[in-house]
């Protein structure tokens, strides 16, 4: 692409730990192009990221704007940008982009959140959902306060407040879940991927219930597929149903409001079908909304937040 087409435009990159995915945005913040690779920050060198950014300066030249978000500024990443404290709103965390050089680019790495929940006094932090949801909230995607649920890997619950990221709090489900059922005992009590049926619905009734432990209901998953209480086949949905169910749980003990209202859930549709499934047998309203651009939308906002275009 040649520099005139790039005129006027920025760069936004997501750079998680899996994934590097490049956007090309324009002054109206549309898409223009994009890149996107298996090439996240755990498995990539500095002298990788440095040839990963050349290639986007290559692709994309004479763009003076980029800013890149995820784990690109961890600890693992290429500095650590460091967490703005909650709440916050967008001008905040725009007014603490780090700015850096990865080999010749320039690149200004947006910051995570952190945060001290209300509730129970714990610390907790996020990396890279941040620009998603603000740009959701800048596109009136999102209520201006009220909980949202970002289920994923590492599910996010945030309590938004007046337009601001006041406290949220991460389960990680979604990793427990591919760990055990990908190696150790309960890899064996697996047949399939997980769906919602009435083993599902079992395993969020016994996760939110929570008569033992969770190490313990874990546990009780593998004996009840051995003496066929549970059907092998269905050992995959009873366990992600018991992940999901204990943290709704803990969800709702943090954010009583939680069954107030209809929960936005962002994220991919199978997981989110299994968390909208779930919250509505447990009697909580929800509803799925479309993510795609978000982040974009986030980059561009704050772009002009940092130029001055738009008063902080």
């Amino acid at each position: 692409m040649n520099q005139k087409r790039t005129q006027g435009c920025i760069v936004g990159i997501n750079w998680g730990s899996s994934n590097f995915r490049a956007y090309l945005i324009d002054a109206e913040g549309k898409v223009v192009d994009a890149m996107e690779a298996p090439a996240g920050i755990a498995v990539m060198s500095r002298d990788g990221m440095v040839n990963h950014m050349a290639s986007v300066a290559v692709r994309w030249p004479g763009v003076s704007h980029v800013y890149a978000c995820g784990m690109i500024g961890s600890n693992i990443g290429w500095i650590d940008a460091g967490y703005v404290e909650c709440p916050v709103a967008l001008g905040g965390l725009a007014q603490a982009l780090r700015e850096t050089h990865i080999g010749d680019v320039e690149v200004r790495i947006v910051p995570g959140l952190a945060c001290r929940r209300m509730r129970d006094n714990a610390s907790d932090i996020m990396r890279g959902e941040e620009t998603e949801l603000f740009g959701l909230l800048v596109s009136r995607r999102l209520p201006q306060s009220g909980i949202v649920a970002l289920p994923g890997t590492h599910t996010k619950w945030v309590r938004m407040d007046g337009g601001r990221v006041r406290e949220f709090s991460t389960a990680m489900s979604g990793e427990i879940f591919d760990r055990l059922t990908a190696a150790g005992l309960l890899a064996s009590i697996v047949d399939g991927p997980a769906h919602v049926s009435p083993a599902f619905f079992d395993g969020v009734r016994a996760g939110v219930r929570r008569d033992t432990g969770l190490g313990t209901l874990l546990f009780g998953a593998r004996a009840a597929v051995i003496r066929d209480d549970i059907k092998r086949s269905e050992g995959a949905s009873y366990l992600r149903g018991l992940l999901i169910g204990s943290e709704v749980a803990d969800a709702r003990a943090l954010f009583p409001e939680l069954a107030e209202a209809s929960i936005p859930l962002v994220g991919t549709g199978p997981v989110c079908a299994m968390y909208a499934a779930a919250l509505k047998e447990l009697g909580i309203d929800s509803h799925a909304v479309e993510s795609r651009e978000a982040i974009v939308q986030g980059f561009a906002t704050m772009h002009a937040l940092h130029t001055g275009a738009l008063p902080a």
